[in-house]
């Protein structure tokens, strides 16, 4: 069993609150829920407007399925025009 996990510190733009910025990173949550099949949550920057630590993981068999996935899905987050990655790290166990 391979586990890949990623974890992306992302910059928000144009929010103006802590409800604006709930609302880009659940609807990015939710997006990514839909299209890849991830474990995803906000891990850090909780109470921060402008930033946000998600993290994701995959379960699979194979190593370069694990890389796969969180590459589509950093290459997802990274065409959403609300938010800029700022860092990212990737684990594979």
């Amino acid at each position: 069993m391979i586990i890949g996990v990623c974890t992306v510190e992302l910059l928000i733009y144009d929010t103006n609150s802590l409800k604006d910025k709930r609302h880009v990173i659940k609807s990015i949550i939710g997006r990514i829920k839909s299209r890849f099949n991830v474990s995803i949550s906000e891990i850090g920057n909780n109470d921060k407007w402008q930033s946000s630590v998600i993290g994701f993981s995959c379960v699979t068999n194979e190593t370069h399925h694990a890389n796969s996935v969180i590459s589509n899905v950093l290459n997802f987050i990274e065409r959403d025009n609300r938010v800029e990655i700022s860092h990212h790290s990737i684990e594979i166990l």
